[in-house]
């Protein structure tokens, strides 16, 4: 069980640092909440599920840990305003998904946005997200 208080904690430490080193306060940000399983059929129902509820996936990478054993990752991932309790209110929807699979939350993780810059990291159409590039798009029905 996962600890809300610890994890909001984080997440105004991580905002804090953020806004420290001049990230842009307004910016729509990518927020990549990470997880693990050992079972990758488990995380691939984690998941489906998630992706239900309106958020996109990373592809899933197999790493190999110190002791030799096999896990899979991923990122779940939305794009929002670098809010605290936007972030909080996703860990409550994200944790017990997350919890039910048995997998491990490892925490979130973003970008630094430049508040000067004149590039469009998002492309031409200013979207993060390829509407047209949709894996779990069989899985969802």
């Amino acid at each position: 069980m996962y600890d809300l208080n610890t994890l909001k904690q984080e997440t105004d430490k991580i905002i804090e640092n953020l806004l420290k080193d001049g990230s842009d306060p307004d910016a729509l940000y990518i927020i990549e909440h990470h997880v693990a399983h050992r079972d990758f059929d488990k995380l691939e129902k984690l998941v489906v599920d998630a992706y239900r509820l309106g958020y996109e996936i990373s592809e899933a990478e197999e790493v190999e840990e110190e002791n030799g054993k096999i896990i899979f990752v991923c990122d779940i991932v939305s794009e929002i305003k670098l809010d605290a309790n936007l972030i909080t209110a996703q860990q409550k929807e994200l944790l017990p998904l997350i919890e039910k699979a048995g997998a491990e939350y490892e925490g979130w993780g973003t970008y630094f946005e430049d508040p000067n810059s004149d590039e469009d990291e998002y492309g031409d159409d200013g979207e993060f997200f390829d509407e047209d590039d949709d894996d779990f798009e069989d899985e969802r029905r």
